[in-house]
């Protein structure tokens, strides 16, 4: 879309003065966006209001007033009309989804009497109203069928990398409250780009949990994996050497590192995480075997448990070693799949409990495919040229799996 240059009324602009500072904000807001709404209706037909051009798509037909539930207020918006061809804004759609999760979700608790005095307080100040049943259940409903399609999606493209994680949610059943088991996939597809693959709730992070979890990617066409990333749990590990014997896996070195210095006494910490530090950012596999070595020699009888750890990981936690150096970073950890815990955990922090297992799914997918929907536009994480032109050499030296045995 070309530049756009927002205009105010001086009029409007010296009346906002006498309001509070959210009800001018809203109305300054709402001027904005129909102004860039206005921009894209404009783009969309090739040509300004009453222009004549051999460019022209469509025609004007009026407009339709839609209001728009933000946590600064109620907006109206004034959304034009085509003859021939809808005109859907993409800012409304994109906003809506991932807002109306949130909102749906504190709703549901209110319909369903959980703490209904504050939330309600709390949704009236979000949202400038109150919900009613009906709407509630319309809202939800058109949120389900974006999120289920998302969660359910055909799986076109081949991930040569797999992140996996989990985390912990409280969720209402049965009258009582649950802790259960968010499970995450990041997908880096052939091309270089990130992609939320899968996501779901388990009753907790198990063995059968993760078998499942990884069985509906396979069935919805999960292919081209060379490496998985994830933490050393034991029931992961396990799934994965099940579900897919020949993939390699990678254990995530953050992790790792925690699990070595929590066994180290504190005043050695510091000298052992440098050393560790200098282990991972190793010029080759042979370098790092060499620190590595050197660790277990000195701190051998000072931190015994440490070591053993640092012995029977290191071969799992340096598989990334057989990759090209500008892979390695990026590949070594979870750390990207982390960074969209956080944002998921944010929004959680909100809802404190969920009212119900679907009312999770929806609020954690609508986060999950509006950050999804952003990376397409992003840069890549890098450009995967290099690991094609050198994949079957690279495979021959990425170490299997051996914890889960």
């Amino acid at each position: 879309m070309a530049q756009i240059d927002f205009t105010l009324d001086y009029d409007f602009l010296v009346g906002l003065f006498s309001e509070s500072p959210q009800t001018a904000f809203g109305k300054h807001m709402e001027q904005i966006l129909n102004q860039f709404i206005g921009a894209e209706s404009e783009d969309k037909l090739k040509a300004k209001p009453h222009e004549r051009n051999e460019e022209r798509t469509d025609y004007r037909n009026g407009v339709r007033t839609r209001n728009l539930t933000h946590r600064i207020g109620k907006l109206e918006l004034a959304v034009p009309r085509h003859r021939y061809e809808p005109f859907h804004s993409c800012i409304l759609e994109s906003y809506q989804r991932n807002e109306s999760a949130l909102i749906a979700s504190m709703m549901e608790m209110v319909v369903q009497g959980v703490s209904t005095a504050k939330i309600s307080k709390i949704t009236e100040e979000l949202c400038g109203q109150t919900f009613s049943k009906s709407t509630v259940s319309k809202l939800c409903k058109e949120l389900d069928v974006v999120v289920h399609n998302f969660k359910n999606r055909p799986l076109v493209n081949a991930y040569p990398f797999v992140m996996l994680d989990a985390m912990y949610i409280k969720v209402r059943e049965d009258h009582r409250v649950c802790s259960k088991a968010l499970f995450v996939a990041l997908g880096i597809n052939e091309e270089g780009y990130k992609e939320i693959i899968g996501f779901d709730v388990y009753e907790a992070e198990t063995e059968d949990g993760w078998k499942e979890f990884l069985q509906t990617l396979k069935k919805r066409g999960l292919k081209g994996t060379d490496l998985f990333i994830s933490d050393n749990h034991k029931g992961l590990t396990k799934a994965i050497q099940k579900e897919f014997p020949a993939v390699s896996w990678q254990r995530c070195q953050v992790h790792f590192r925690r699990n070595i210095l929590d066994k180290v006494p504190k005043k050695y910490q510091t000298v052992i995480g440098e050393a560790l530090t200098e282990m991972f950012n190793a010029q080759d596999v042979e370098t790092a075997r060499a620190k590595r070595n050197e660790l277990l020699s000195e701190y051998g009888s000072i931190c015994a448990s440490a070591m053993e750890i640092l012995d029977e990981g290191f071969e799992d936690t340096m598989a990334v070693m057989a990759l090209p150096k500008k892979y390695r970073k990026s590949l070594r950890t979870t750390n990207l799949l982390e960074r969209e815990n956080e944002e998921l955990r944010r929004r959680e922090k909100v809802i404190r409990i969920f009212p119900n297992q679907a009312s999770a799914i929806r609020l954690m997918g609508a986060v999950l495919l509006d950050h999804h929907e952003n990376w397409l536009g992003q840069n890549r994480i890098f450009s995967m040229k290099e690991y094609h032109e050198r994949r079957s050499e690279i495979l021959k030296n990425i170490p299997k799996l051996t914890q889960a045995a």
